[in-house]
């Protein structure tokens, strides 16, 4: 018999109870910082303490860079058909469709058109949390409108990248958007139309080897993930060890591929004296 068993339970005190949050108040940094969600909002989604810069999608990015954020949105409702019939663990069709309940977007990509102080702008924005953010014939078909957008009205325009890559379930269709995207991109550069690349994390696959590499001016949050294939994978096809973080915006910079790296609390001031430097 274990004499010392305890046969009732423990005396709750201040210091032993259990300290219930509501869900969602609290957000926790992979680098253990802890920060309440309203400061975290408040500080453009980025922690103070280490500067770390949460995912966030295309309402977010509205919110902190449009004037008011006022927006018109453009092709708002335009969504992906099925035609392969795709199916794998699920049907491509049941992904969309559960992707648009929980998302309320209608694809990967928001496009919309309004002001960054006083300066006219096309923002076309990708969302992660809709299938990985992945590319298929709705991303490259918003993009492409938003193209012809700022080409009729001579307006800059802004592509904010966060993306897995294709999608795979929609096959050849998807991969076709990477030469169609990048072929609009230089009728816009013929006409001198500015456009500015935005990529954050991450921006990988056939968005990182087409129009998110591809502005006139080529920017980065801090910390993003960019590149093409994954680490392994280019590890075991070059037979070598790779730089420590070498698909890091910081690394990307140092090597010529990127104009600047920009924390996204300085991200409206930025890209507005950008825009007043390609006006003027």
């Amino acid at each position: 018999m274990n004499w010392f068993q305890r046969k009732k339970k423990n005396i709750n005190t201040p210091t032993t109870q259990k300290k219930e949050l509501p869900d969602g108040m609290w957000y926790k940094t992979p680098g253990g910082s802890i920060i309440h969600i309203r400061e975290l909002k408040n500080n453009s989604y980025v922690c103070p303490e280490d500067d770390y810069h949460v995912r966030i999608g295309s309402k977010e990015y509205f919110e902190i860079l449009f004037d008011n954020k006022s927006f018109e949105e453009l092709d708002k409702d335009l969504s992906s058909s099925d035609p392969l019939k795709f199916v794998d663990i699920k049907s491509y069709k049941g992904r969309i469709d559960k992707s648009q309940k929980e998302t309320g977007l209608k694809d990967a990509i928001k496009t919309g058109v309004g002001k960054i102080n006083n300066y006219d702008i096309v923002i076309s924005c990708m969302d992660f949390s809709f299938i990985g953010g992945s590319m298929g014939s709705v991303v490259g078909e918003k993009i492409s409108r938003a193209i012809d957008y700022s080409l009729r009205k001579k307006i800059p325009l802004m592509i904010i990248s966060k993306s897995g890559g294709a999608r795979m379930m929609e096959s050849t269709y998807s991969l076709m958007q990477m030469a169609k995207t990048s072929s609009k991109l230089a009728l816009l550069s013929r006409e001198k139309v500015p456009y500015i690349s935005l990529m954050t994390d991450p921006t990988t696959g056939g968005v990182s080897a087409s129009f998110a590499m591809l502005g006139d001016f080529n920017i980065a949050e801090p910390g993003a993930l960019i590149g093409f294939a994954g680490p392994r994978v280019i590890k075991e096809t070059m037979g070598s060890n790779l730089p420590k973080g070498f698909q890091s915006s910081e690394f990307l910079f140092e090597n010529g591929f990127l104009d600047f790296i920009v924390d996204r609390r300085d991200l409206k001031t930025k890209i507005s004296k950008l825009l007043k430097l390609l006006k003027n």
